[in-house]
């Protein structure tokens, strides 16, 4: 069973990590590089081996994972206010939007076909040799987020179940700030659809926390190396 609870807190962790770049763009117009590029990158990680891998692996998902973990620690325990109500909110409506996604199998394949596309595009702006996969910050490049920005927009914004980002105007109106938003929302359902995928219940949530700790504790620990 636990390792059932790390998978599903790994899940909600990444799905805080999106919706906390979410707002720190729509607040303050930065965010950190290294947590941004862990949740791009997570969208077009569609076979892993295992959950970790989809955030970059077991070791280094404490990394990775950092600003979602220190998130959903944050939300378990009601630190941080009032800015928890936005947090959550976008988590919700990322769930939601999930399950309207997941009964769309015509919509479902046009991401996936989608997806590969832009992968293969994004092999252009890969300066290294090597596994495109390999290179994270190459997601992060302006012209595939606005690739990935235009797929959301094509797909998931045309639900009438809408997310409503709220923050400082200067930032929100911003094109460049827009694409990232709309990038990450995707990022964070692709999270919501792996919590379905790990047995994650939307009224789970009501009984998570006294669960979740011990999978926090285990997931930003430091792993071994052997």
């Amino acid at each position: 069973m636990s390792r059932q609870q790390d998978q599903q807190a790994i899940a909600l962790a990444a799905m805080c990590q999106a919706a906390t770049l979410v707002d720190q763009i729509a607040t303050r117009g930065m965010i950190p590089q290294n947590s941004f590029e862990t949740s791009l990158y997570s969208i077009f990680v569609t076979k892993p081996d295992c959950t970790e891998d989809i955030y970059g692996g077991a070791h280094d998902l404490p990394h990775n994972l950092h600003l979602g973990l220190k998130t959903l620690g944050d939300l378990i325990e009601k630190r941080r206010g009032d800015q928890n109500r936005n947090l959550i909110n976008y988590v919700l409506s990322m769930i939601t939007l999930q399950a309207k996604l997941a009964s769309n199998q015509e919509m479902l394949a046009t991401l996936g076909k989608r997806i590969e596309q832009i992968s293969q595009q994004a092999q252009y702006f890969n300066g290294q040799d090597g596994d495109l996969m390999d290179n994270p910050a190459v997601f992060t490049h302006t012209n595939v987020v606005a690739n990935i920005a235009s797929l959301y927009q094509e797909t998931i914004s045309t639900f009438s179940f809408r997310i409503n980002v709220g923050g400082d105007p200067r930032h929100l109106q911003n094109a460049d700030n827009a694409a990232k938003i709309r990038a990450l929302l995707l990022a964070g359902i692709r999270a919501a659809m792996l919590w379905q995928q790990v047995g994650g219940r939307r009224w789970q949530l009501l009984f998570f926390k006294h669960r979740v700790r011990p999978s926090l504790q285990r997931l930003q620990a430091p792993q071994q190396t052997e």
